[in-house]
């Protein structure tokens, strides 16, 4: 996370100098005040729950892992009622992270550094400074990718406008008829 990145509602830097082997469990557990911002930042309704339960574990040399899930449960509105939609979250967490003054992070991956990553696996890493990680503001990231841009209530469709009995609009019946002229 660099420092002309807006902090993330949850923030939640977890120190990484001295990781034990066996990972630090970090749980985040939003209070209301978070859960407003998360709503306004994510444009939705509200958030009624946010919760991340994370793992954060050496990686490589000088690497960080973090895993975990975010579970939340929201209230969006409906795309075509405009009715309240309420949704669970349940998405897992994932990032890789290199501090910069490691010599893949200096030289990046173009350089001559190598590192091989499973394809179904998280990201390439991210190089972070100093000796902690934003774990708040990842787990935030996979929240927003979980939730649905356009979300609908089952049944709920958009009117096409192609309806029988549907009225006619000027430009259609002007249509019609320069068409019936040619």
């Amino acid at each position: 996370m660099h420092a002309e990145d807006k902090k993330s509602p949850v923030s939640f830097l977890a120190h990484v100098a001295r990781l034990p082997q066996r990972g630090l469990p970090v749980v985040i557990e939003a209070d209301e005040t978070q859960r407003l911002a998360l709503a306004a930042e994510h444009g939705i309704v509200s958030v009624e729950k946010f919760r991340a339960d994370l793992s954060v574990e050496p990686w490589k040399r000088h690497g960080v892992k973090v895993t975990g899930r975010v579970e939340a449960d929201i209230t969006q509105e409906c795309v075509v009622t405009l009715e309240p939609l309420k949704t669970h979250i349940d998405e897992a967490v994932e990032g890789l992270f290199l501090p910069d003054e490691s010599k893949l992070g200096r030289l990046g991956f173009e350089g001559s550094g190598e590192i091989l990553l499973a394809a179904e696996g998280p990201d390439s890493p991210e190089t972070f400074h100093g000796d902690s990680i934003d774990v708040g503001a990842l787990a935030e990231q996979f929240f927003g990718l979980a939730i649905d841009p356009y979300p609908r209530k089952p049944g709920a469709t958009l009117d096409a406008g192609g309806e029988e009995g549907a009225e006619e609009s000027d430009f259609q019946r002007k249509l019609r008829s320069l068409l019936k002229k040619s």
